[in-house]
């Protein structure tokens, strides 16, 4: 999963060095109006429906409208190699979930076809739960939650199951200037060395927010186990502050689940850049 959610990330920075050279789009009109796509299809092994299958489950917000047809092509490709992945970007949104799906359902079939067989006979006395080995899921959802003329915040939510003991699933946020379509990062916020700052005001916000009184208190349930509680790059702004959003094992156990802490903007206003406050109004 951490390599997963590394991978989007990587995305984000290059695709801002991409769209810093796609001009200089007018705030009139800036916008973007969205529509949606929604597919849901489930396959079976062999094409029996008595064998297990897979079933994926999309609903993707895209930009159907926008003042300017390369700025809004410029922002779905943004906004599907996110989604969808890097190779979707060049593709006309339904083109590109079609072939997103497609290659789901096709790469299940060839890889789970000779090992269903094989396990059935090696296994013949249980065949039931054999067939819970191969009963997979996928489901990606985004939605824009919120927009004006200058910044685009979306969200991206994923969840998926390959068998085992439990799925897995994670919730990815990207904050857009739409001045330039470049996703905006903690360092375009934030005054340089802010690192140690902000994490100090994390930790006493998630104490707060859990009622405890120490960090060690906090470590003790589980918090910080899987990984430092730090500035994440998966936040978003909202309208009284920015939200820190960290998946299943980012710094938790499975069992803890994902966690969001809010720091409200009067709370990290000596670290904003004085732009930042101007231009997203922080």
């Amino acid at each position: 999963m951490k390599k997963q959610h590394a991978g989007l990330f990587a995305i984000l920075m290059v695709s801002g060095s991409l769209f810093f050279s796609c001009g200089n789009p007018s705030q009139k009109g800036n916008s973007p109006t969205f529509d949606s796509i929604k597919v849901d299809k489930s396959a079976h092994l062999f094409g029996d429906t008595a064998n297990p299958g897979c079933n994926i489950h999309i609903n993707l917000a895209y930009v159907s409208k926008m003042d300017k047809q390369t700025v809004q092509d410029s922002l779905n490709a943004f906004l599907l190699s996110v989604a969808l992945g890097d190779t979707c970007r060049n593709d006309a949104p339904q083109v590109a979930v079609n072939k997103y799906v497609d290659k789901y359902i096709s790469d299940y079939l060839k890889n789970n076809e000779p090992l269903y067989n094989k396990d059935k006979a090696e296994h013949s006395d249980d065949e039931d739960t054999v067939g819970e080995w191969y009963d997979f899921y996928k489901s990606i959802e985004s939605r824009p939650l919120s927009i004006n003329n200058r910044m685009l915040v979306y969200q991206v939510d994923y969840s998926e199951f390959t068998g085992g003991a439990h799925g897995i699933y994670m919730s990815t946020f990207l904050n857009i200037d739409l001045a330039d379509l470049h996703p905006i990062r903690l360092s375009d916020l934030f005054t340089e060395d802010y690192s140690a700052a902000l994490t100090d005001l994390l930790w006493t916000q998630l104490l707060i927010d859990n009622k405890l009184k120490s960090r060690k208190e906090a470590e003790d349930m589980g918090y910080a186990s899987t990984g430092d509680l730090a500035p994440t790059e998966n936040f978003f702004l909202g309208e009284k502050g920015i939200t820190f959003y960290y998946n299943i094992y980012e710094i938790t156990p499975y069992v803890l689940g994902p966690v969001q802490i809010t720091l409200s903007y009067d709370a990290v206003k000596s670290l904003l850049r004085e732009e930042a406050v101007t231009n997203y109004d922080l």
